[in-house]
């Protein structure tokens, strides 16, 4: 049975998850205000820049003079600095709330500790931690960020049964059609979830694919590619001019152009933690990796990944581009048709 901290901060994770794709690089926070008779007040943080889920839930109130004796629930620890929007901690003090219940304390240093340490100087009661397994899964982007100093890394592709990801093939063919279409929506709606998608230049010569989220209706990630030797042609769909494009090269940075920025970098053993770097300083919080071949195999040898979205077709090649490696438990499968989608975490998660 669950109890009623547990029930309250259960609707925290519920609102926080609605912020997904929409609030990066903040956390997805929920927060609600129960007072004698339950709920009297919900909010969550919708869009980045815009206010914080403590500030919606105590605006949402429609008797103000009933908050001296709420108390209120927010999955994660509510922020003491100014950014986009001034400190919760001091709309809350101002609220007249004085018990508060926070499922994890936020890892970003400029909060850390410190709004729960300014809560109590107030003289609220803080109690810390129910569902906090949960609380940490929710914004798992976030503290990986935060804690790994690199983005949260989600590897993706689809083989066949006999264990290839495409035909062999030039350029002016299409690649093998392994999933179904409904799998293709599926996969758009994973990129809006994301900040960024990432593919090497090698995918991107030979599908010329438009890596963006258009059949999800959701918002298109900004797109990572590597060229080290520039040699994506100029009316590749990369430079349609739709979506923020990063190109790390090998060669000298060319000027901006079309929505594009070059970025210089060495292709050595050290590449994928520069580029992780980079994208850390940039404050791109999740990166979907969807290939090609060469790119995936290299995060996989590296260690460099958090989960990995893997759909196994009933299609066979009988020859093609063989699929990664990847000898990992699965955490959960789901069946879509005639395909199955796995699903992985890396142990350190």
């Amino acid at each position: 049975m669950m109890n009623q901290h547990d029930k309250y901060m259960h609707r925290c994770l519920e609102l926080a998850v609605r912020g997904l794709g929409k609030v990066a690089p903040n956390p997805m926070v929920g927060c609600v205000i129960v007072g004698d008779s339950g709920i009297i007040g919900e909010g969550y943080h919708d869009v980045f820049g815009g206010a914080h889920a403590e500030v919606n839930a105590i605006n949402s109130v429609d008797n103000k003079a009933s908050l001296k004796n709420a108390t209120l629930y927010v999955n994660l620890e509510p922020c003491a600095h100014h950014g986009k929007t001034p400190p919760c901690t001091d709309a809350i003090i101002a609220s007249g709330i004085k018990n508060i219940v926070i499922g994890c304390v936020d890892p970003n240093p400029f909060v850390k500790g410190k709004g729960i340490e300014k809560l109590k100087e107030a003289g609220c009661t803080v109690e810390v931690g129910p569902l906090e397994k949960d609380c940490l899964e929710v914004n798992k982007r976030f503290f990986t960020f935060h804690e790994r100093k690199r983005p949260f890394i989600i590897l993706k592709w689809a083989q066949t049964s006999d264990g290839f990801i495409d035909k062999k093939r030039t350029k002016e063919e299409a690649p093998a059609k392994i999933t179904q279409d409904e799998i293709q929506v599926m996969v758009h709606f994973w990129r809006s979830q994301e900040q960024a998608i990432m593919v090497g230049t090698h995918t991107v010569i030979m599908d010329n694919p438009q890596l963006t989220a258009r059949k999800s209706g959701g918002k298109s990630p900004m797109r990572i590619i590597l060229d080290r030797s520039l040699k994506i042609p100029k009316d590749a769909h990369i430079f349609d001019n739709t979506v923020p494009t990063l190109i790390f090269t090998e060669q000298q940075p060319a000027p901006a152009n079309n929505g594009v920025e070059y970025m210089n970098v060495a292709f050595d053993a050290k590449l994928l933690q520069s580029m992780l770097t980079e994208l850390y300083n940039r404050h791109i919080q999740s990166v979907i990796v969807e290939g090609g071949e060469k790119l995936l195999k290299s995060f996989i040898e590296k260690d460099l990944w958090d989960e990995a979205k893997v759909i196994y077709s009933s299609k066979t090649l009988g020859d093609g581009v063989p699929a990664p490696s990847f000898p990992f438990p699965s955490k959960g499968e789901i069946k879509i048709g005639d395909d199955t989608l796995i699903l992985y975490r890396n142990r350190h998660m």
